[in-house]
């Protein structure tokens, strides 16, 4: 079974399974199937909304689609989730990218 099936085999008996959720839309996302993955980013981070390395993450793939403002949304957003949680190390990421991205 390829990790897609298998992920989606996890979200299928466990719809709120944040690292099978993740893991899905990082598979998609490696696979260049930006939509998809993007789709699972937004399922993500709503679900969870302190899984602070989603929105990195998202914003990443977003970039990628050439979708910058919706990035730097995201990143935004992020930073808020890792202020909440003390996640510094994402914080940091995050507010290099935004700073990055103008």
């Amino acid at each position: 079974m390829d990790r897609i099936a298998a992920l989606n085999e996890i979200l299928t008996q466990n719809p709120t399974d944040t690292f099978a959720r993740y893991g899905l839309a990082m598979e998609y996302s490696n696979q260049g199937d930006l939509d998809r993955a993007l789709a699972e980013f937004s399922i993500l981070t709503k679900a969870t909304p302190d899984y602070t390395p989603g929105y990195f993450m998202a914003a990443q793939t977003l970039v990628r689609a050439d979708r910058t403002a919706d990035a730097k949304a995201m990143l935004t957003d992020g930073i808020a989730s890792a202020r909440r949680t003390g996640n510094l190390h994402a914080l940091s990421e995050m507010e290099a990218m935004l700073a990055e991205l103008g």
